[in-house]
């Protein structure tokens, strides 16, 4: 069975935890003291250490002094209230979570749940640095350049803890993939994972997608519903661009880390929050905190362990990895494998990719799509601008004399890949021929077509809607049922 110690100075509080931990199949021993809890490790190493921070004879951090004395036990720090400090000692030290006396029976249930010895995390991580060396891959991610791999460190030493992490980085850098793979290598991998964009939703509907609402608590609440934090209960949550959440939510937010308790819209009613809260944003945090989008006490709450993203143009050395691992994913779905000539990759490496790891993923995609035979070459590729020409010269406000005008050029052969927009050609006229053109190159594969487009395909869905109506109103003798 799995062993716990219980290292509390209060008799009756032990007593009480150790009949709880005991419910759930545990064997148990208590130690009073920071002498007992070294004689008790020694005659039988716990799977888990719930240690009280103040002992009679010491403070119980003391206990991390000797690495050999808890390198088999899981560590869970018992103390008399949450705080940033506390949150930081306990990732220092190696703790895995922590305690807030009252002891909550729910909340200890969830830990002892979660039950793992750091000797097998070990091992899992350093299978997965063996498989990095090896693949390129780690986790979700994907890169071997240094900066990537500052950053799998970072994700190593906080994955077993509960500790908030707050990812920052330019848009489409990979932060839902580091929020997946701490997950993942953490504790509560068992439990949900759920994300949500903070900026994607309305700020009248977004209290109730975090916390959840009762029915009637507002006009069209017909039902009681649980929002994100009720069911990701037990795991980990992944508040994306949370800069953009209003002011009056993040008060609230601040207050269910603090306290880890929140209350559904239309009630007084507490429950607890025992989810891991991830949080990520594309805009650096004290830039937000000066533009006023995010409080100052919530971004100290939120970024105890933060972890910052490079852009892929600080990654050159990945390119070529992770368009390989794309172009390999596409050929899989699509079922006809293709491959890149060294040209197509250099140029990949050559272009300065403002959209980052998501535009890479888009333009494999296109270039897939585009491309008939089984070698992609550099063709559909993008390019940072057209190569330096010399100027043209400025058009005159007045027409040229027959004499001044340069003769045309010779119409260049048809193209049937290609498409020719007049200048002067509105932006929407422009688009509505692109997409409409690309659509019937790709045999009318909705999917393929936003992947070539490099859009989303609900986007893709709503621009073909928007021109099948637009059609139908010119049609004549069009008649309304």
């Amino acid at each position: 069975m799995t062993h716990a110690l219980i290292v509390e100075d209060d008799v009756d509080s032990a007593q009480m935890m150790a009949a709880l931990v005991a419910s759930d199949n545990f064997t148990v021993a208590t130690a009073h003291s920071l002498g007992d809890a070294r004689r008790q490790l020694a005659l039988q190493p716990p799977d888990i250490v719930l240690l009280d921070l103040q002992l009679p004879d010491g403070s119980g951090m003391s206990l991390f002094d000797d690495p050999e004395l808890l390198s088999q036990s899981e560590v869970v720090l018992i103390t008399g209230h949450a705080s940033l400090d506390t949150s930081i000692q306990a990732l220092r030290l190696g703790a895995a979570d922590y305690l807030v006396k009252p002891v909550s029976p729910k909340q200890l249930h969830g830990i002892l749940s979660r039950v793992m010895r750091p000797s097998a995390l070990k091992a899992e991580l350093a299978s997965m640095t063996a498989k990095w060396k090896d693949t390129g891959t780690f986790g979700h991610l994907w890169g071997r350049s240094p900066p990537m791999q500052k950053v799998y460190e970072q994700i190593s030493r906080v994955a077993g803890t509960a500790v908030t992490v707050f990812c920052t980085g330019e848009s489409g850098t990979g932060k839902e993939l580091v929020a997946k793979t701490v997950h993942d290598l953490s504790r509560r991998r068992k439990r949900p994972f759920l994300a949500i964009n903070c900026g994607a939703i309305s700020p009248n509907l977004i209290e109730s997608e975090l916390f959840g609402h009762e029915k009637g608590s507002f006009t069209g609440a017909d039902r009681q519903h649980q929002g994100f934090f009720e069911r990701a209960h037990g795991g980990t949550l992944f508040l994306d661009e949370v800069t953009e959440m209003p002011p009056e939510l993040q008060v609230k937010l601040l207050r269910v880390l603090e306290t880890g308790t929140f209350s559904r819209v239309g009630s007084t009613q507490s429950l607890e929050a025992d989810v891991r809260v991830i949080a990520a944003s594309n805009r650096p945090p004290e830039t937000a905190v000066a533009a006023g989008k995010l409080r100052e006490d919530l971004l100290y709450r939120l970024n105890v362990f933060p972890i910052v993203l490079p852009p892929l143009r600080e990654r050159v050395d990945d390119i070529g990895l992770l368009a390989e691992h794309f172009l390999a994913e596409v050929s899989q779905t699509e079922g006809v494998t293709k491959r890149f000539t060294r040209d197509a990759v250099a140029k990949l490496e050559r272009y300065r990719w403002p959209g980052n790891v998501r535009e890479l993923r888009n333009a494999v995609q296109r270039a897939y799509v585009m491309t008939t035979g089984d070698t992609i070459t550099d063709e559909w590729l993008p390019t940072n601008g057209p190569a330096a020409a010399a100027p043209a010269a400025s058009p005159s406000v007045s027409a040229p004399s027959a004499e001044a005008q340069p003769q045309p050029a010779p119409a260049p052969a048809h193209n049937p890949n290609t498409i020719t927009v007049q200048v002067g050609t509105s932006i929407a006229e422009a688009e509505r021929q692109l997409i409409l053109a690309t659509f019937a190159h790709c045999g009318h594969n909705k999917e393929r077509t936003a992947a070539a487009l490099g859009i989303s395909l609900k986007t893709l869905y709503n621009r073909l809607k928007e021109f099948a109506n637009d059609a139908r109103e010119g049609e004549p003798n069009t008649r309304t049922r």
